[in-house]
């Protein structure tokens, strides 16, 4: 039993240090980080049948359809281009029914240099954020 203690104090010691360094990385690179707002995010998406990959700009609060699914892009974060890449933005992403009824499958944010971390995984379609940009060959609603 008294060899626990010590082992237990110990790995409480490294969470507790790990826990100190996470906080403050986090902290200086959001002090450090300018972060752009974009009008235009611009995602992929897979169907999953035909083994298509489609690539598709959708401005700030509009909402685009991809197959079943709308995808509505709230904000689209870049970092200045002084900065490391990245690329992050706030999606929703409902799924249309067969009997037309409307849910929310996805809300949260999606980033771009980490795709598989938090894209849209439904039985036929995958949708991720690839990038945010400033103007897009898609005229802007009116």
């Amino acid at each position: 039993m008294r060899f626990f203690k010590p082992f237990f104090r110990r790995c409480l010691f490294v969470l507790f240090a790990l826990f100190l360094g996470l906080f403050v990385t986090a902290s200086s690179y959001a002090q450090e980080t300018t972060r752009l707002s974009n009008p235009v995010a611009v995602f992929s998406g897979l169907d999953k049948i035909t083994g298509r990959i489609t690539t598709f700009d959708v401005y700030i609060g509009e909402t685009y359809q991809f197959g079943a699914l709308q995808v509505t892009p709230r904000v689209c974060y870049t970092s200045s281009s002084d900065e490391a890449t990245r690329t992050d933005g706030f999606v929703e992403v409902n799924e249309i029914t067969l009997d037309k009824k409307i849910k929310r499958i996805f809300t949260g944010w999606m980033f771009a240099d980490s795709p598989g971390l938090n894209a849209v995984e439904h039985p036929i379609y995958d949708v991720w954020l690839k990038d945010c940009k400033q103007k897009s060959k898609v005229p802007a609603p009116q």
